[in-house]
């Protein structure tokens, strides 16, 4: 039965979630994103000397206590993690992503918010090469940790030369942290066996460490003139969508 059903060009249990964007400046906020990662400000080159950094929390890390020790791979056989298990507690794993170096810097964290977010940013900025640059452009979403104007001011007050600067919301997918954060789920995190919070944060440095060892910037594709054609999709979308 499943052969046929799976044959069949119509698959309704086939499904994606997705947001439609609601920003009111979705197109001035995700342009003044994506210019910035091909190295403009406004309408002027970056300088030589200004840095970006790509910022946010992956929150509520379990530690997943199995109930069943694992047992390794074996010839015919693959690797096996007992089904159950014992909550170890959670931690939330801050991020900052040099998106011109490749480099991250991270920090874990008992819970997520403005001060813990500070330290993350205190951990960047206090290496020469933020601390002397001309300007440091944090690119971060919109939640709360980071949020609106008040952490504009905020982050200018305390570090001079950096800059914050918003995706729009429900947009987070334009922060190149992102990528950093999937590949933490798909090769750290998958599957979660970990015998307690200690050892999530060991993983998660280590790799850290990896990454940095031959850091290698993202190869980011997304530009003004792929935004454009977004934008008048979405245009598009919004003509045919009917009248509630």
């Amino acid at each position: 039965m499943w052969r046929i059903l799976d044959a069949d060009a119509i698959k309704p249990w086939q499904h994606e979630h997705w947001i439609f964007p609601r920003d009111p400046d979705f197109a001035a906020k995700a342009g003044r994103v994506v210019d910035l990662y091909a190295g403009l400000w406004g309408d002027e080159r970056l300088d030589p000397e200004d840095r970006i950094i790509s910022a946010d929390e992956k929150t509520s890390i379990q530690a997943r206590v199995r109930c069943h020790a694992t047992l390794g791979p074996a010839p015919g056989r693959r690797r096996r993690v007992e089904h159950e298990y014992e909550r170890g507690g959670a931690l939330q794993y801050l991020a900052a992503w040099d998106i011109q170096e490749g480099l991250v810097m991270g920090r874990c964290e008992a819970a997520t918010g403005i001060e813990p977010f500070g330290r993350l940013v205190k951990q960047v900025m206090a290496r020469p090469e933020y601390a002397k640059a001309s300007r440091v452009f944090w690119v971060v979403d919109n939640g709360s940790s980071h949020r609106g104007a008040a952490s504009v001011k905020r982050m200018a007050k305390a570090y001079p030369n950096a800059v914050l600067v918003h995706t729009p919301v429900h947009a987070s997918w334009l922060n190149q942290v992102e990528v950093y954060f999937s590949l933490v789920q798909r090769k750290v995190l998958t599957p979660n066996d970990f015998a307690d919070l200690a050892a999530v944060e060991q993983r998660l440095r280590l790799y850290e460490e990896l990454t940095n060892r031959s850091p290698r910037p993202f190869d980011w594709k997304f530009d003004r003139r792929k935004l454009t054609a977004f934008l008048r999709r979405l245009d598009a979308k919004r003509l045919t969508r009917p009248n509630p």
